[in-house]
């Protein structure tokens, strides 16, 4: 049942956003996924199954986690200019994927010891 839920939340979710792309207000659509559905979910987890400490490391990860979504933005921004949606799409991607394994790295070589 819990995953039926979060499936619904999901689909709701893409609703909002599908809902309100189509408004003259469509740039709250980007805000619709910033909605901390998966992180309340994770940090329940992480809190319940391994206590608080590992939660304000999982919070923290998450703060830094950041940095590629920023990363991911920008580079929509900039290759908007460049690209088709499809190709904008790619290297936003393919940025964020790098910001990502570069975070990933460092907060394996930094924090995990």
């Amino acid at each position: 049942m819990a995953l039926v839920l979060k499936c619904l939340l999901g689909a709701l979710a893409v609703l909002l956003i599908a809902l309100l792309s189509r408004t003259k207000s469509f740039f709250i659509a980007g805000l619709v996924p910033l909605f901390p559905t998966f992180a309340l979910i994770a940090h329940y987890i992480v809190g319940s199954d391994r206590g608080m400490a590992d939660l304000r490391t999982t919070a923290l990860f998450g703060l830094c986690s950041l940095i590629p979504y920023a990363a991911y933005l920008a580079a929509i921004y900039y290759a908007s200019y460049r690209f088709t949606l499809t190709g904008t799409l790619t290297v936003a991607t393919l940025v964020w994927l790098l910001c990502a394994l570069i975070l990933l790295w460092g907060w394996t070589r930094l924090y995990s010891g």
